[in-house]
C-alpha cells in the first residue's frame, strides 16, 4: 500500500499580511487624490452654475434693461430669485455645497459669488467669482481678496 500525499491549499499569514500591506499603502496614496478629484468635480460645478446664473441675469436684463432687482424679494443683492441659490443646482438644495449669491448689480454691471458652504467637502476652497464683463477669479487662499494672480478659475 503507498501513501498518498495531501497537499493544504490556502494562504499562509505572512502572505495575507503582504497583500494588506500592500492594499494600505495604495489606499494612502490614492485616497488623497480622489478627494482632489471630488473637490475639483464640484468646483467645476459651481463654475458651471455661475455662469448658468449670469446667463439668468442676462435674460434679466433684456426684459428689464437693468440688472437691478435679480436678487430675491427684487433687491439687488443676496440670494437670486432669478436662478437657484445653491450649487450644484442639478441636486437637491440639501446636497449643496455652493452658495450662491449677487454681489452687487447696477443698470450695466454685475458680480456674482459662490461660496463654499461650511461643513461641506468644499469648505475652505475659496470663493469663485463671475463679474459682467467676463472676468473669472477664484480666491483659492481664502483670505477675502482677490490677488491679480487669481483673476482665472483654474490657476
Amino acid at each position: 500500500m503507498y501513501m498518498k500525499s495531501t497537499l493544504k491549499q490556502g494562504f499562509t499569514l505572512i502572505e495575507l499580511m503582504i497583500v494588506v500591506a500592500v492594499v494600505s499603502i495604495i489606499t494612502a496614496i490614492a485616497y488623497p487624490s480622489y478627494q482632489s478629484v471630488i473637490k475639483s468635480s464640484y468646483r467645476s460645478s459651481a463654475q458651471a452654475d455661475l455662469m448658468a446664473l449670469a446667463a439668468a441675469m442676462e435674460r434679466h436684463h433684456s426684459g428689464t434693461f437693468s440688472y437691478q432687482g435679480a436678487a430675491s424679494g427684487g433687491a439687488n443683492t443676496g440670494s437670486p430669485a432669478i436662478f437657484a441659490g445653491y450649487s450644484p443646482a442639478s441636486e437637491s438644495e440639501t446636497n449643496k455645497r455652493y452658495s450662491l449669491t449677487i454681489v452687487a448689480a447696477s443698470d450695466t454691471a454685475y458680480e456674482l459669488k459662490a461660496t463654499p458652504v461650511s461643513g461641506s467637502s468644499q469648505a475652505g476652497n475659496g470663493d469663485l467669482f463671475y463679474f459682467s464683463d467676463g472676468r473669472k477669479a477664484w480666491d483659492s487662499d481664502s483670505n477675502g481678496s482677490i490677488q491679480a494672480t487669481e483673476y482665472c478659475w483654474s490657476c
